[in-house]
Protein backbone atom coordinates (compact mmCIF):
# COMPACT_ATOMS: atom_id res chain seq x y z
CA UNK A 1 0.00 0.00 0.00
CA UNK A 2 0.72 3.46 -0.75
CA UNK A 3 -0.07 6.29 -1.44
CA UNK A 4 -0.13 9.99 -3.19
CA UNK A 5 -0.81 13.51 -2.58
CA UNK A 6 -3.17 15.27 -5.37
CA UNK A 7 -2.46 15.53 -9.03
CA UNK A 8 0.75 13.81 -10.28
CA UNK A 9 0.52 15.02 -13.51
CA UNK A 10 -0.46 18.34 -15.44
CA UNK A 11 -0.77 20.08 -18.80
CA UNK A 12 2.54 22.82 -19.96
CA UNK A 13 3.18 24.46 -22.71
CA UNK A 14 6.50 23.33 -24.26
CA UNK A 15 9.58 25.25 -23.57
CA UNK A 16 9.71 27.90 -26.72
CA UNK A 17 5.96 29.05 -25.57
CA UNK A 18 7.65 30.51 -22.05
CA UNK A 19 9.05 33.74 -23.19
CA UNK A 20 6.25 36.39 -22.83
CA UNK A 21 7.53 38.66 -25.21
CA UNK A 22 8.07 36.67 -28.00
CA UNK A 23 4.29 34.50 -28.00
CA UNK A 24 1.79 35.75 -28.63
CA UNK A 25 -1.10 35.51 -25.72
CA UNK A 26 -3.56 34.63 -28.43
CA UNK A 27 -1.19 31.63 -30.25
CA UNK A 28 -1.59 30.02 -26.24
CA UNK A 29 -5.05 28.84 -27.23
CA UNK A 30 -3.56 26.66 -30.26
CA UNK A 31 0.06 25.99 -29.02
CA UNK A 32 0.65 22.23 -27.90
CA UNK A 33 0.47 20.97 -24.74
CA UNK A 34 1.91 18.18 -23.00
CA UNK A 35 0.80 16.40 -19.73
CA UNK A 36 3.91 16.04 -17.22
CA UNK A 37 4.89 14.70 -14.21
CA UNK A 38 4.35 17.62 -11.83
CA UNK A 39 8.19 18.70 -10.69
CA UNK A 40 7.29 17.81 -6.83
CA UNK A 41 5.66 14.44 -7.82
CA UNK A 42 8.82 13.14 -9.32
CA UNK A 43 9.54 11.27 -6.52
CA UNK A 44 5.70 10.15 -6.12
CA UNK A 45 5.77 8.31 -9.58
CA UNK A 46 9.46 6.71 -8.70
CA UNK A 47 7.74 5.00 -5.73
CA UNK A 48 4.70 3.92 -7.72
CA UNK A 49 6.68 2.52 -10.37
CA UNK A 50 8.78 0.45 -8.03
CA UNK A 51 5.59 -0.48 -5.75
CA UNK A 52 3.81 -1.48 -9.29
CA UNK A 53 6.81 -3.80 -10.38
CA UNK A 54 6.47 -5.79 -6.91
CA UNK A 55 2.11 -6.26 -7.28
CA UNK A 56 -0.25 -8.57 -9.75
CA UNK A 57 -2.87 -5.93 -8.78
CA UNK A 58 -3.48 -2.25 -8.68
CA UNK A 59 -6.60 -1.06 -6.69
CA UNK A 60 -6.83 2.70 -6.53
CA UNK A 61 -8.41 4.23 -3.56
CA UNK A 62 -8.63 7.68 -4.75
CA UNK A 63 -11.57 10.67 -3.53
CA UNK A 64 -14.56 9.04 -5.77
CA UNK A 65 -14.79 12.45 -7.18
CA UNK A 66 -13.51 13.71 -10.57
CA UNK A 67 -10.23 14.57 -9.26
CA UNK A 68 -9.74 11.55 -7.80
CA UNK A 69 -10.84 9.90 -10.60
CA UNK A 70 -8.52 11.53 -12.69
CA UNK A 71 -5.91 11.16 -10.25
CA UNK A 72 -6.57 7.83 -10.23
CA UNK A 73 -6.02 7.69 -13.97
CA UNK A 74 -2.68 9.61 -13.69
CA UNK A 75 -1.50 6.46 -11.51
CA UNK A 76 -3.31 3.78 -13.38
CA UNK A 77 -1.17 4.82 -16.70
CA UNK A 78 2.50 5.16 -14.58
CA UNK A 79 1.85 1.79 -12.79
CA UNK A 80 1.17 0.18 -16.12
CA UNK A 81 3.94 1.89 -17.76
CA UNK A 82 6.16 0.31 -15.48
CA UNK A 83 4.07 -2.99 -15.29
CA UNK A 84 1.96 -3.94 -18.17
CA UNK A 85 0.63 -7.16 -16.89
CA UNK A 86 -0.75 -5.29 -14.16
CA UNK A 87 -4.19 -5.56 -13.53
CA UNK A 88 -6.01 -2.59 -12.17
CA UNK A 89 -9.54 -2.20 -10.69
CA UNK A 90 -10.92 1.12 -9.02
CA UNK A 91 -12.91 1.08 -5.42
CA UNK A 92 -15.86 3.17 -5.09
CA UNK A 93 -16.72 4.63 -1.99
CA UNK A 94 -17.90 7.37 -0.24
CA UNK A 95 -17.54 7.25 3.83
CA UNK A 96 -14.47 4.92 5.50
CA UNK A 97 -16.67 2.95 7.55
CA UNK A 98 -15.89 -0.49 7.82
CA UNK A 99 -19.25 -1.25 6.15
CA UNK A 100 -18.46 1.22 3.13
CA UNK A 101 -14.54 -0.29 2.89
CA UNK A 102 -15.70 -3.89 2.79
CA UNK A 103 -18.49 -3.43 0.13
CA UNK A 104 -16.40 -1.14 -2.21
CA UNK A 105 -13.69 -4.08 -2.21
CA UNK A 106 -16.25 -6.88 -3.02
CA UNK A 107 -17.48 -4.43 -5.18
CA UNK A 108 -14.00 -3.53 -7.70
CA UNK A 109 -14.81 -1.47 -10.78
CA UNK A 110 -12.54 0.13 -13.48
CA UNK A 111 -11.21 3.59 -13.90
CA UNK A 112 -14.09 5.62 -15.79
CA UNK A 113 -12.33 7.01 -18.65
CA UNK A 114 -14.67 9.74 -19.83
CA UNK A 115 -14.69 11.60 -16.47
CA UNK A 116 -10.75 11.18 -16.65
CA UNK A 117 -10.83 13.14 -19.83
CA UNK A 118 -13.14 15.62 -18.32
CA UNK A 119 -10.72 16.68 -16.12
CA UNK A 120 -8.02 16.49 -18.62
CA UNK A 121 -10.12 19.00 -20.81
CA UNK A 122 -11.18 21.33 -18.11
CA UNK A 123 -7.36 21.16 -16.95
CA UNK A 124 -6.14 22.29 -20.27
CA UNK A 125 -8.52 24.72 -21.10
CA UNK A 126 -7.60 26.39 -17.10
CA UNK A 127 -3.97 26.64 -18.90
CA UNK A 128 -4.82 27.91 -22.03
CA UNK A 129 -7.51 30.41 -20.63
CA UNK A 130 -5.47 31.52 -17.80
CA UNK A 131 -2.06 31.94 -19.27
CA UNK A 132 -3.35 33.65 -22.13
CA UNK A 133 -5.36 36.22 -20.40
CA UNK A 134 -2.56 37.13 -17.11
CA UNK A 135 -0.03 37.25 -20.08
CA UNK A 136 -2.44 39.57 -22.08
CA UNK A 137 -3.65 41.86 -19.18
CA UNK A 138 -0.04 41.79 -17.73
CA UNK A 139 1.76 42.95 -20.65
CA UNK A 140 -0.88 45.39 -21.84
CA UNK A 141 -1.09 46.90 -18.06
CA UNK A 142 2.56 47.11 -17.61
CA UNK A 143 2.61 49.22 -20.83
CA UNK A 144 0.12 51.37 -19.61
CA UNK A 145 1.78 51.50 -16.04
CA UNK A 146 5.36 50.80 -16.15
CA UNK A 147 6.23 52.55 -12.71
CA UNK A 148 3.73 50.45 -10.71
CA UNK A 149 3.33 47.45 -12.89
CA UNK A 150 7.00 47.08 -14.79
CA UNK A 151 7.71 43.07 -13.50
CA UNK A 152 3.91 42.18 -11.98
CA UNK A 153 2.07 39.38 -13.27
CA UNK A 154 -1.31 40.18 -13.57
CA UNK A 155 -3.06 37.00 -12.75
CA UNK A 156 -6.47 35.79 -14.40
CA UNK A 157 -7.80 32.27 -13.65
CA UNK A 158 -11.52 31.26 -13.78
CA UNK A 159 -12.08 30.36 -10.48
CA UNK A 160 -10.86 34.19 -9.70
CA UNK A 161 -13.83 36.15 -10.35
CA UNK A 162 -16.48 33.98 -8.47
CA UNK A 163 -14.36 33.63 -5.59
CA UNK A 164 -13.82 37.43 -5.11
CA UNK A 165 -17.60 37.75 -6.07
CA UNK A 166 -17.64 35.56 -2.88
CA UNK A 167 -15.75 37.34 -0.66
CA UNK A 168 -17.34 40.81 -1.91
CA UNK A 169 -20.58 39.55 -1.50
CA UNK A 170 -19.64 37.99 2.22
CA UNK A 171 -17.59 41.77 3.01
CA UNK A 172 -20.85 43.06 2.15
CA UNK A 173 -23.47 41.51 4.45
CA UNK A 174 -21.08 41.86 7.62
CA UNK A 175 -21.06 45.61 6.60
CA UNK A 176 -24.76 45.57 5.97
CA UNK A 177 -25.54 43.57 9.59
CA UNK A 178 -28.32 44.71 11.29
CA UNK A 179 -28.72 43.37 14.79
CA UNK A 180 -32.41 42.00 15.16
CA UNK A 181 -33.43 40.45 19.00
CA UNK A 182 -33.51 36.59 18.75
CA UNK A 183 -35.45 34.62 21.42
CA UNK A 184 -34.76 30.49 21.69
CA UNK A 185 -36.56 28.09 23.37
CA UNK A 186 -34.33 25.73 26.28
CA UNK A 187 -36.21 23.02 27.41
CA UNK A 188 -34.81 21.72 30.30
CA UNK A 189 -36.20 18.84 32.41
CA UNK A 190 -35.00 17.47 36.30
CA UNK A 191 -35.30 13.84 37.05
CA UNK A 192 -33.31 12.08 39.96
CA UNK A 193 -31.44 14.62 40.01
CA UNK A 194 -30.12 14.64 36.20
CA UNK A 195 -30.98 18.24 34.61
CA UNK A 196 -31.68 17.34 30.72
Amino acid sequence: MTSVSGHIQNFAFPINYKNWNNVSPESLFTAPVNKQITENMINVKKNLEREAKKCAVLIIWTDCDREGENIGGSVRDICLAAKPSLVVKRARFSEITNQAVHNALRNLVTLNDRVIDAVDARQELDLRIGASFTRLQSLYLQKKFPRQLSNDVISYGSCQFPTLGFIVERWRAIQEFQPEPFWKIEPQHRRNEVRV
